[in-house]
């Protein structure tokens, strides 16, 4: 029985996927649940896998192709429930393979069919001598001969002297490199580098074509900045308390939960604390209306191995530190594996990216539609700071929240921020919730 392989749903407004890896070769057994190829999408790369045990007898998508949600990309012939002998495959009829486009010579045939090559070769009798042929072709009239293109010149040219490419006045011989001001070869299309050959772009650069995540990305964040009146407000957080906290804790907490304590659950709960507090954050515009959330589902930006993506902690309203600390690891190490379900990274109402793990000292994040604020981190650096009429050094660092200002006005993002500022300064104040 033939089985249909087909695109699944990978995210709520997805209607295109580009087709990854495939794990599988044509004639290859698999067994029900196992991979056979990766799709990718804005959100995520997800796997397919076979739905029964089966051998996959033909792939219609190959890698890199785009296919609909739904479309069928390749067949599966399953496994019959009663054992089965090499004879048996054997005696098993094979489909017919499809001839090239470019070139039908290759086509397979039956007993009556032939090919248009073999058409020709069949009016040429088989015995017919290769020197009687030879001298039909010489009976030939000659064919024009064709101007040189560039390409051709350029080879001519790479066989002279160079005194000879000096000399030489052919509008089509590609110039000499140019070391100052004047025009290079590569802008002509041609290649100046020997055994080279002309192409559309310099030898110096290569064209890869994006990715259908790089271009879904690539639209959305453009989209986000043409639809919204994004703004973002800083601020300086001392982060002395915090690191205080976690070398006294630190040990025991990992201990007990087998987890470290990271910087994110700070952050993390001090930003649902601060949400519950300005509500207009964690809302969006849909139409005409403002919707308020009344749950904090929080999106944590994390490098992937294809790409950015921003899995989602449901509920995190609910969740401990220990909670939260294990599901970024998680998120984190199924994220580098392309291993994400398209149901981790559908929704949210306000995220939180730490660019502080790349080095960045300061940035302004883009908002992730349809929400209104993302909360930007980044890294701690010892800064000199005015404490008690004194100089100090203390390890700091600085946040964005980047808003969208059609919902959220400058003093509820200047409030939202400083909430978070004071919580992570004074961690007691999230126990408080104040």
């Amino acid at each position: 029985m033939r089985i249909d392989v087909t695109v699944p749903n990978v995210g709520e407004s997805i209607t295109e996927v580009e087709i990854g890896e495939w794990l599988k070769n044509k004639g290859d057994s698999v067994d029900k649940n196992e991979p056979l190829l990766t799709v990718e999408s804005d959100k995520a790369t997800v796997e397919i896998r076979a739905p029964e045990s089966a051998t996959l007898i033909d792939i219609l998508k190959n890698s890199g192709d785009s296919a609909a949600v739904g479309e069928v990309i390749a067949h599966l012939e399953a496994k019959s429930g009663r054992a089965q002998t090499t004879a048996t495959e054997s005696r098993r009829p094979q489909p017919e393979a499809q001839p090239p486009r470019s070139n039908g010579a290759d086509a397979p045939r039956g007993d009556g069919a032939t090919s248009g090559s073999e058409r020709i070769v069949q009016e040429v009798a088989p015995s017919e001598p290769a020197n009687k042929r030879e001298n039909q072709a010489a009976e030939q009239p000659p064919k024009e001969e064709t101007p040189p293109s560039a390409r051709d010149v350029q080879i001519i040219a790479k066989e002279t002297t160079a005194q000879q490419v000096q000399d030489t006045e052919s509008p089509e011989q590609p110039p000499e490199p140019s070391t100052g001001n004047g025009q290079p070869a590569e802008e002509q299309g041609e290649s100046i580098f020997p055994g080279g050959t002309a192409t559309s772009i310099s030898q110096r650069d290569e064209a890869v074509r994006m990715t259908a995540l790089r271009r879904l990305i690539a639209e959305r964040l453009v989209q986000a900045q043409q639809s919204a009146a994004l703004l973002t407000t800083f601020n300086e957080i001392d982060m002395s308390a915090v690191i205080a906290l976690r070398q006294a804790q630190g040990e025991a907490f990992q201990e007990k939960h087998r987890i470290k304590l990271g910087f994110m659950s700070f952050f993390v709960k001090a930003a649902v604390i601060a949400l519950q507090t300005v509500r207009e954050v964690n809302a969006e515009i849909r139409g005409d209306e403002i919707i308020y959330h009344n749950y904090y589902d929080i999106g944590i930006a994390v490098g992937g191995g294809k790409g950015l993506v921003v899995p989602v902690l449901r509920n995190a309203e609910t969740m401990s530190f220990a909670d939260i600390e294990r599901a970024i690891d998680d998120f984190a190490r199924r994220a580098k594996e392309s291993r994400l379900k398209p149901e981790e990274l559908q929704g949210g109402t306000f995220t939180i990216t730490n660019g502080g793990v790349y080095g960045s000292l300061l940035s302004t994040p883009i908002v992730n539609p349809p929400q209104s604020a993302i909360l930007g981190l980044h890294a701690i650096q010892d800064r000199p700071v005015a404490r008690g009429g004194a100089v100090a050094i203390r390890p700091m660092m600085y946040v964005a929240l980047t808003y969208d200002h059609r919902l959220i006005d400058g003093r509820e993002a200047v409030l939202f921020l400083k909430q978070i500022k004071n919580m992570i300064e004074e961690p007691a104040r999230m126990l408080l919730q104040f």
